[in-house]
């Protein structure tokens, strides 16, 4: 069985591993930096911050037989503050025209921007790689788990969220756009900008052009990677299109990954969320359930969920098959949310 957590101090390795299968600024292979991501999210699922920025949850994917954390994910409560902005570049056009040659051109543009009362941000996807592909849709579980966790918390988050998705990278994991754009006005590599813009964000605004970029002028390859995401993002970006996200026309002014957004009230799986009375069901009819992800009060976790087949009785009421309540080791009656998974 596969279940839905919130993050504990004993996940620490398992994490560790995780952040070096792919590399991700939301969970970077720095130890002591993970040690202090899992205390902020404890701390934000016991007694969150009412400084939203403060507050970062992050949710992982255990299986309960091999006792072995098989992915991540994490909600950003406001990304973009007075203190530490949230930079993107505008994805634009201009027209230039000359009536003396009779001759037009529209060009592409990029111009920096930045957002100190940001929105959500849902990010820092991983599943190890070999369990993609798995039957149980591992993947999609990870992700959809944030979305069960806002659609019953929708007061600790903004009214829009934001996902920022990884552009395709050249094969030693270099950012076409970077090294086009960011190398020439700040002297470093896009791995070194990326790990300082963590803790500092004041070099961004300092260094980098202020007024429009021409994409005429920038190399074929990085002009091609703007607003596109890598091979292993494809997906994402699918399931996030599915379910309401559209793609704002910003990106990341590091790499050109696209920027995606939605309402929290109309991203899919939180309107249609189902509530009611968990109960004891000795005639659960799976032919007549859902399939779902459901949050569950469990005596060992913060926070609890796992992917299975609700009946909705109509009265308030629903029910899982008393099986699976009993190898949850959940007590009944108790209320409950849930999300469609399929």
């Amino acid at each position: 069985m596969f279940i839905l957590r919130s993050v504990e101090l004993k996940d620490h390795k398992d994490l560790f591993k995780l952040s070096n299968m792919m590399v991700f600024i939301n969970l970077p292979a720095d130890e002591e930096l993970i040690s202090s991501k899992i205390e902020s999210s404890i701390k934000s699922f016991n007694n969150p911050s009412p400084k939203l920025w403060e507050n970062y949850y992050i949710f992982v994917l255990e299986d309960t037989e091999s006792k072995e954390i098989l992915g991540v994910s994490m909600i950003h409560a406001q990304h973009g503050t007075e203190n530490e902005p949230h930079f993107f570049l505008s994805v634009g056009q201009e027209s230039k025209f000359s009536n003396t040659i009779n001759t037009g051109f529209v060009h592409g543009t990029l111009k920096l921007g930045l957002d100190s009362n940001g929105p959500t941000e849902i990010g820092g996807l991983i599943l190890n790689p070999e369990f993609r592909g798995h039957k149980e849709k591992l993947g999609k579980q990870i992700s959809f788990v944030r979305f069960l966790y806002m659609a019953t918390n929708q007061e600790r988050f903004k009214p829009i969220i934001h996902s920022e998705l990884m552009p395709p990278l050249d094969k030693d994991g270099n950012s076409p756009l970077w090294e086009a754009v960011g190398r020439r006005f700040m002297n470093m590599n896009y791995t070194e900008a990326d790990i300082l813009s963590r803790s500092n964000k004041e070099f961004i605004l300092s260094l980098y052009p202020s007024e429009n970029i021409y994409q005429t002028l920038l190399p074929m390859e990085a002009r091609e990677s703007i607003g596109k995401v890598g091979k292993e993002t494809e997906p994402v970006k699918r399931m996030l299109e599915s379910i309401g996200f559209k793609y704002m026309k910003e990106v990341d002014p590091f790499d050109g990954g696209p920027h995606y957004r939605c309402a929290l009230k109309d991203v899919k799986p939180v309107k249609e969320r189902i509530t009611g009375l968990l109960i004891t069901a000795k005639s659960f009819d799976k032919s007549k359930a859902r399939d779902v992800i459901i949050s569950l009060e469990h005596p060992d976790h913060d926070f609890f969920a796992t992917r299975t087949w609700l009946q909705v009785h109509g009265d308030g009421q629903v029910s899982l098959d008393p099986q699976v309540v009993k190898e949850l080791g959940i007590s009944l009656p108790q209320k409950v949310t849930a999300i469609p998974f399929s």
